[in-house]
């Protein structure tokens, strides 16, 4: 019974200490996102779209935009957490720390925004190839 018993507390103990090392992993994951620049990115598709959104609608829009991120984020997020240990969050996020993370990280989202126009273009023509294959 002693045993049992103290099977059960070090389980017990076992889960706080995972839960709060997936906290901090958590953490680190929102801190990752935001330094390498996947937010910016987020943020220069809302910039493109909120161009084509009359002024007066746009507040609204950006609210109901934001929130329709939540899954995304969210997906993003049990990625990571999924697919890196802790120690490679924190060695990722050193990396965006440092002045050439950094600067990848800011080129990274004007990259985005910069080449929306030609990805929107490219999808266009892409699509007669597309149907060219489908009747086949």
């Amino acid at each position: 019974m002693k045993k049992v018993v103290l099977a059960a507390i070090f389980m017990l103990v076992a889960q706080i200490g995972m839960a709060q090392a997936t906290d901090a992993m958590k953490a680190d994951v929102k801190k990752f996102l935001q330094l390498s620049g996947a937010t910016a990115q987020l943020e220069a598709a809302k910039k493109q779209v909120l161009t084509m959104i009359p002024a007066e609608k746009q507040a609204e829009f950006t609210k109901e935009f934001d929130a329709s991120l939540a899954p995304v984020l969210k997906f993003q997020e049990e990625y990571y957490l999924q697919e890196f240990t802790a120690d490679d969050l924190k060695q990722m996020i050193k990396y965006y720390e440092s002045p050439i993370g950094k600067k990848f990280a800011q080129k990274s989202a004007g990259l985005t925004e910069a080449s929306m126009p030609v990805i929107q273009e490219w999808s266009q023509s892409l699509q007669p190839l597309v149907m060219k294959y489908m009747g086949q």
